[in-house]
């Protein structure tokens, strides 16, 4: 069985989020880190910091739960963020 990722990451001033999915969280926190994909959005804005993340079995529902998550407005996911990393810690590390 697969395990799906949502994650949000951010910049070193913690003021751009993004939220993405994948099947590795760690191969693909590894690219943003070191911005592998040149022409992407986090390498555009130097995101790399992982804040959170949520593990899910089945791929459409993470899709869902990306979906709804890059909806939301700011505020809410810093409100997601806070309840598990209220410090914005890089939660990379501790993978």
């Amino acid at each position: 069985m697969n395990n799906y990722f949502v994650y949000l990451i951010t910049n070193h001033t913690d003021s751009v989020l993004y939220v993405g999915v994948t099947n590795n969280l760690e191969r693909r926190i590894f690219e943003h880190k070191n911005g592998i994909n040149v022409s992407s959005f986090s390498k555009k804005y130097r995101l790399y910091k992982l804040l959170w993340f949520e593990v899910f079995n089945n791929i459409d529902e993470a899709i869902q739960i990306e979906k709804r998550v890059k909806a939301w407005r700011r505020e809410k996911k810093v409100e997601l963020i806070k309840t598990v990393n209220p410090t914005f810690m890089d939660l990379f590390s501790n993978l």
